[in-house]
């Protein structure tokens, strides 16, 4: 039996909107979201089934696939989490225009946007969220519930730890390590480890 192509999405608003139509581009059909409340804009005209805490998500669900449509790493995390206790069937979802290296690894809930560079190596964990154009150069390691924003730039054999964020079009030099939960700003440079938890910012990086 083939598997599934129907999803539905935990949160729906802008980053949800991305998602949707990567997924609607690969192929799937999206049944519709759970979310706190419903939304004040459905652009998809899609179903609220309510919020996952308070209805039997399982029997809504059934054997199709779920995605955690949350920009917020650790509203992700949570969101993983319960996927795992409901034993709900999770997937890694790509757009059609990302480039995927062959010996790459994704797990899965993880989102790969239009005109993302994932090379040689590389391993992204659970409910990553590689935005709109960045590259993930080879050999890299990103943790669980990493943000990548777009056009961000990781060189070569750089480990990014759980829930950091990396915004746009920040640069990470090959090699490096960063640890959780460490926030990199927009247009960021980043040439030396980030062990210390912080909000890095700027070319001469600075931890605000």
């Amino acid at each position: 039996m083939s598997e599934s192509k129907s999803v539905f999405l935990f949160g729906y608003s802008g980053h949800a909107y991305v998602i949707i139509e990567s997924l609607l581009d690969a192929g799937y059909e999206v049944k519709g979201y759970f979310d706190f409340k419903a939304a004040e804009k459905n652009p998809y005209s899609l179903e609220y089934f309510g919020f996952e805490e308070e209805v039997d998500v399982k029997s809504i669900v059934g054997n199709h696939l779920v995605f955690p449509s949350l920009g917020d790493n650790k509203i992700r995390q949570k969101i993983l989490s319960f996927f795992q206790k409901h034993q709900l069937n999770q997937f890694v979802a790509v757009d059609p225009g990302a480039n995927i290296s062959r010996t790459a690894f994704i797990q899965p809930s993880s989102y790969i946007g239009k005109n993302v560079l994932v090379n040689a190596g590389s391993e992204i964990g659970q409910g990553v969220i590689l935005n709109s154009g960045c590259i993930v150069e080879h050999e890299c390691q990103i943790s669980d519930c990493v943000h990548i924003g777009p056009g961000a730039v990781l060189c070569g054999n750089v480990s990014v730890g759980k829930e950091c964020f990396i915004g746009a079009n920040a640069v990470v030099r090959q090699n490096l390590t960063i640890n959780a939960g460490n926030v990199i700003g927009a247009g960021s440079v980043v040439t030396s480890d980030l062990l210390e938890k912080g909000v890095w910012v700027g070319n001469k990086l600075r931890k605000l």
